[in-house]
C-alpha cells in the first residue's frame, strides 16, 4: 500500500470517529483518542488493537495523531541517494526517529519518537479536521 492510500484511508476512518464525537468538547475528543479507550470502544481504527498492543512503549499514549504531522512523504520518492530513493523523512528532523534502508528504498523510521503522542502536543496542534493538522505530510 502506498503512504498516499494509507494517509486517505486513515484520514476516512479518523473522520467516522470525529462525526461522532460532535458532542464532546475538543478536551474530552483528545481523551477519547486515549490508546486505554480506542482498543476497547474503536477497533477497527488500528490493526495493533485486535492484539491490545500499542505501537510505541509509552503510558499514556495517545492516538488522535496516529501519523505525525511532521512526517513526510512523497510516492515518487524525493531524491536518488546512490541506487536508493528516499521516500519518505522527517520535517522537525528528530533526533529520536531514524531512517529504514532497504536494497532500493529509504523509509522514515519513526519508531523511537514520541512526540505526536503525547496529549500535550496533540492539543498544542489540535484541530477536529485531522487532514487540516496533516497537510503538510503528502509532499507530491
Amino acid at each position: 500500500m502506498s503512504y498516499k492510500k494509507w494517509f486517505d484511508a486513515h484520514g476516512s476512518k479518523h473522520r467516522v470517529i470525529m462525526e461522532k464525537l460532535t458532542h464532546l468538547s475538543d478536551a474530552e475528543v483528545i481523551e477519547y483518542f486515549r490508546f486505554e479507550n480506542m482498543v476497547v470502544n474503536e477497533t477497527d481504527f488500528c490493526p495493533l488493537y485486535a492484539e491490545n498492543k500499542k505501537c510505541h512503549d509509552m503510558e499514556d499514549l495517545n492516538c488522535y495523531l496516529c501519523a505525525c504531522p511532521n512526517f513526510r512523504f512523497n510516492d515518487q520518492g524525493f531524491t536518488k541517494e546512490g541506487e536508493k530513493t528516499l521516500f519518505s523523512t522527517c520535517g522537525i528532523e528528530s533526533p529520536d526517529g531514524d531512517q529504514y534502508v532497504s536494497e532500493n528504498a529509504i523509509h522514515q523510521n519513526c519508531a523511537g519518537c514520541l512526540v505526536p503522542h503525547r496529549e500535550s502536543y496533540v492539543r498544542k496542534v489540535f484541530d477536529r479536521d485531522w487532514f487540516t493538522i496533516m497537510k503538510k505530510v503528502p509532499c507530491e
